[in-house]
């Protein structure tokens, strides 16, 4: 039996399908967000975020309560790659949003 997997990028702001739609990580008081946006949208966001940005200072190197070294929300795998091998291996994964761990664990182990 073939098999075609169709990948669709939707920018999670407007619900529209962009085949320019990547994911951004937004991290506000030690919560991590993930958002996957076109670029109409992401320029938006950082018109939005700019008044805070440009007052605010960047860190890195975070450290959590725990003392254990923050994670970044994205391993630095393409999330659209992680969610077609998943489908094609018979994990259930949503279009859009973020990537269960257990998922982004079988593919990092397959790859």
């Amino acid at each position: 039996m073939a098999q075609k997997v169709v990948t669709i990028f939707t920018d999670d702001l407007t619900g529209e399908e962009s085949s320019e739609a990547t994911t951004h990580t937004i991290a506000l008081d030690g919560v991590n967000y993930e958002i996957d946006l076109g670029p109409d949208s992401y320029d938006k966001l950082l018109e939005a975020l700019a008044p805070f940005t440009s007052a605010g200072r960047r860190v890195r190197g975070t450290r959590k309560a725990s003392g254990r070294a923050a994670s970044t929300a994205s391993s630095g795998e393409d999330t659209a790659k992680i969610r077609a091998w998943a489908k094609e291996n018979g994990y259930e994964v949503n279009d859009r949003g973020r990537v269960p761990a257990e998922i982004r664990e079988a593919y990092t182990k397959a790859h």
